[in-house]
């Protein structure tokens, strides 16, 4: 997931550059979802693991 942001931020900033502006703005906004959505997973496994990591303590 954190790839296809990085590709869309990519597009955004490409399309930028070439004055797109309104597919830069899509692409960014799609970028941004995605980063968010890769960070919301990321920190819920890292909960999970800690969790898991207590659990295993006992």
């Amino acid at each position: 997931m954190l790839k296809w942001a990085i590709i869309f931020a990519v597009i955004a900033a490409i399309a930028g550059v070439l004055g797109f502006s309104g597919i830069a703005a899509g692409a960014a906004g799609i970028a941004k979802l995605l980063f968010v959505l890769c960070l919301v997973v990321f920190l819920v496994l890292v909960a999970l693991a800690v969790i898991g990591v207590g659990a295993l303590k006992r």
